[in-house]
């Protein structure tokens, strides 16, 4: 009998809580089965094994990415929009670094993949931010490709500790943030909506 209150949902949630604990890499169904109290084989009633539990995270993962970014960037437009986004998703990393990666690593299994609407939230988020720039539909995909490299890049670069320069992390993420706002905000030809 399904222990009370054990579903999938809390295996998934208890699995993303220890990926950030121990690292996504450290993470195996044994090691949720001692947080949750039970024996491993109780947790194949709920999920079907690691590669289930991990594509699980990745989707939480993208879902609380998209409602960080979202709730972020409510309100704002432009640089202030980008501002607080970025730093949304640097917490986030920070914060949270096994459930990132397992939405950062994750690949899609077909169209009815719940990961499929996670990620596309996401740069929902990212869309309605860049909105305020004003860009053309067709380099929009180019400015979130950019957006996300660029913050991956350092929010991983960061949780890694890998700045070991005694130069102030703060203030080289706000750096970049302004770097990439003026590029954004730039009358470059063919990047703008025509007025």
């Amino acid at each position: 009998m399904p222990r009370a209150g054990l579903g999938p949902a809390s295996v998934t949630e208890a699995g993303a809580a220890l990926a950030d604990e121990v690292g996504l890499e450290r993470l195996t169904m044994a090691v949720v089965a001692e947080r949750l109290g039970v024996k491993t084989p109780s947790l194949y009633k709920h999920i079907t094994g690691q590669a289930d539990l991990t594509h699980r995270i990745a989707v939480l993962a993208m879902n609380e990415v998209a409602d960080a970014i979202r709730d972020a960037i409510q309100g704002r437009s432009g640089k202030e929009a980008l501002v607080a986004g970025a730093h949304a998703m640097r917490t986030y990393v920070l914060d949270r670094p096994g459930r990132y990666a397992a939405g950062n690593a994750a690949i899609v299994t077909g169209p009815d993949d719940p990961l499929v609407p996670a990620v596309e939230r996401v740069l929902a988020s990212w869309a309605a931010m860049l909105h305020g720039y004003r860009l053309d539909a067709d380099q929009e995909i180019h400015a979130l490709r950019m957006l996300r490299s660029m913050l991956h890049g350092f929010a991983v670069l960061q949780a890694s500790g890998s700045f070991q320069i005694d130069t102030d992390v703060d203030d080289s993420f706000d750096w970049m943030l302004g770097f990439v706002d003026q590029g954004l905000a730039a009358e470059v030809p063919g990047l703008l909506q025509a007025d």
